[in-house]
């Protein structure tokens, strides 16, 4: 009791002695001791969380002023300051506009939560706080991966949760810890893994994240797992931890499919393809039961393959995706997973008529689709180096002078995350943001853009957004020859790689047309767009081109114009007979010629 009592009253002297704004230099040199965590902890239980955050704030400025990178440390300190000093409701409100404006909502969530105005530090037990808050791999993991569509509450509930089950094991797998607590604190929406099964199939809920916790950890210490989970960061763990599966189909999956990582590709053929289901139009899985055993028992489609495929990897501890994709016929489905070399292999069962056909997946942290250069992030690996994390710290400080209102100091710290590694995408937004505020320019805007885009001309989602920004930009300012020659040139570059991107500029080019022309004129732009970028294009210039441009033709009572219409996009689109195309243009003419009878 003597020895308690002493340690209390060393740590209130020291925290009332050296609060956290009023640090020397050379403790600042230095990451923050154990000693100062304690410290902190006792001044909050004085002052709140908040008013450490500020102070904390404060120190992390000054050091990143005089030293740069070395400001790490004490800016994850502030970080989870601040973290803990937020109240449930500020923190959840935040949430929910994120989610609004993502927008990310979906069916399964909540549409009441009960919040209080107690500090989000109080869900965590001290030992927790002192824990992360002096581990500066969970904090870099924690940080790094936390987004604005994480439920901050639910995140650091699950996190304590996992830490009253086992403080040790919390300890060892720290990063699949938060994975879990990233991925369980939102339910998954009603479509997930897939559309194509239904409710009463395959139930859409999460196990309590003890459980898996649990069960992943024995696995991996009995020598079951594929993939050592000590050895995974969290950002790739969140794919292990989001699977659908019940434990005993796990444990079937471990002990009866038995193939090497390197092989695990190969598993999406062991399911017997029923061409028979796709014959009939049977999309969706007929049977009553979803199970893994049942699946390879019965066979089923490309979705099925792919689901079967992505569980069992994540039962043996592999980070596997899904992948949803339109094809030639509308439907096609693959997977990915990390294999040994710490490389995706993200083909798995795609056919290879369809690799310009852009797949989508969900992340299990947000629910929405993976980006197109999210996808190709996380095949290069570029993110886990030290010249990328140092670039990060920049940005960092960026937004830290963002949202206190040095809008020039953001820009220059967001140009050194850029000069480091121009591959951050987030500082390019920071900059673009602090020029916005200051009152750039339009043509310095406009050549940031240009740099930006050229900096990412390898990812062409980023690159097409970026041009898009600079067409808008264009346009704002009277130069609609500069905006229509860029947004052209953008259609054909991507007609022939990115048949996705290439969709998307016809549809705006269309969109504007049917906007601002009289029906004459929208028709000459949409034979313009059929002709010059239409040509072996797929249901997605359909749904995106075609179609909308009929709705518009039968609205404005043009049906004999429709139907000439539709009759030209059969002849100049990639249609295969009995293809799902084929299938939506038929039903689409007849629909037409109804109207002109």
């Amino acid at each position: 009791m003597l020895r308690r009592a002493n340690l209390l009253l060393a740590a209130l002297f020291w925290a009332g002695g050296a609060a956290a704004g009023e640090m020397a230099d050379s403790e600042l040199a230095r990451a923050p001791s154990a000693e100062r965590v304690t410290a902190l902890q006792a001044e909050s239980a004085q002052k709140g969380w908040a008013a450490v955050a500020a102070q904390l704030r404060a120190a992390a400025v000054r050091l990143y002023e005089q030293h740069g990178a070395q400001a790490q440390a004490w800016y994850d300190l502030y970080r989870w300051a601040d973290l803990f000093g937020q109240t449930e409701h500020q923190a959840v409100s935040r949430w929910v506009d994120a989610i609004r404006q993502a927008p990310a909502g979906h069916a399964n969530m909540p549409t009441e939560l009960r919040v209080t105005e107690r500090p989000l530090g109080v869900l965590a037990p001290p030992e927790l706080q002192a824990y992360v808050m002096g581990s500066q791999d969970f904090s870099d993991q924690f940080f790094t991966l936390l987004s604005p569509l994480d439920q901050p509450a639910m995140a650091i509930s699950i996190l304590a949760e996992l830490w009253r089950r086992n403080p040790a094991e919390f300890k060892d797998y720290a990063s699949l810890a938060i994975a879990l607590a990233v991925v369980y604190d939102v339910p998954p929406p009603p479509d997930w893994p897939h559309g194509q099964v239904s409710a009463q199939a395959l139930s859409r809920s999460l196990v309590p994240p003890p459980e898996i916790f649990g069960f992943l950890i024995k696995s991996d210490r009995a020598g079951a797992l594929l993939q050592p989970l000590r050895k995974l960061p969290a950002s790739e763990l969140k794919y292990v931890v989001d699977t659908s599966a019940g434990f005993d189909e796990m444990l079937w999956a471990q002990r009866k499919v038995n193939v090497p990582l390197a092989a695990l590709g190969k598993i999406y053929d062991i399911i017997r393809y029923r061409r028979d289901r796709i014959e009939a139009g049977a999309l969706v899985w007929p049977q009553t039961s979803y199970r893994l055993p049942a699946i390879l028992q019965a066979g089923g489609i490309c979705v099925d393959q792919a689901y079967f495929a992505a569980m069992v990897g994540k039962a043996k501890g592999v980070p596997t995706l899904i992948f949803r994709g339109a094809g030639l016929d509308g439907r096609h489905a693959w997977f990915g997973f990390l294999d040994g070399s710490g490389h995706w292999q993200l083909d798995c069962g795609r056919y290879a008529d369809q690799k310009l056909v852009a797949g989508f997946a969900f992340d299990p942290q947000t629910w929405t689709n993976i980006s197109d250069h999210e996808l190709m992030f996380l095949s290069e690996g570029f993110r886990r180096l030290p010249l990328f994390k140092t670039s990060l710290i920049h940005r960092q400080f960026a937004e830290v002078y963002f949202n206190g209102g040095d809008f020039a100091a953001a820009a220059k710290a967001a140009r050194a995350a850029i000069n480091i590694e121009r591959r951050n995408l987030e500082a390019w937004d920071v900059l673009l943001a602090a020029q916005e505020r200051m009152g750039a320019p339009p043509r310095q805007v406009e050549g940031t853009l240009q740099e930006a885009a050229l900096a990412f001309q390898r990812y062409a989602d980023v690159e097409a957004d970026f041009k898009n920004r600079l067409v808008r930009s264009l346009r704002g300012r009277g130069e609609t020859s500069a905006a229509d020659f860029l947004e052209r040139s953008m259609a054909r570059k991507y007609e022939a790689s990115r048949e996705d991107l290439s969709v998307q500029q016809a549809h705006d080019i269309l969109g504007r047309s049917m906007e601002k022309d009289d029906v004459n004129g929208s028709i000459r732009t949409y034979y313009t767009v059929l002709n010059s970028l239409g040509h072996g294009a797929g249901i997605g210039f359909f749904d995106q081109v075609v179609r909308p441009f009929i709705e518009h033709l039968l609205k404005n009572g043009k049906p004999g114009e429709a139907l000439q219409a539709v009759k030209q996009a059969r002849q100049t689109l990639r249609v295969e007979p009995n293809a799902q195309l084929d299938r939506e243009l038929s039903a689409l003419t007849d629909r037409v010629q109804a109207a002109v009878r």
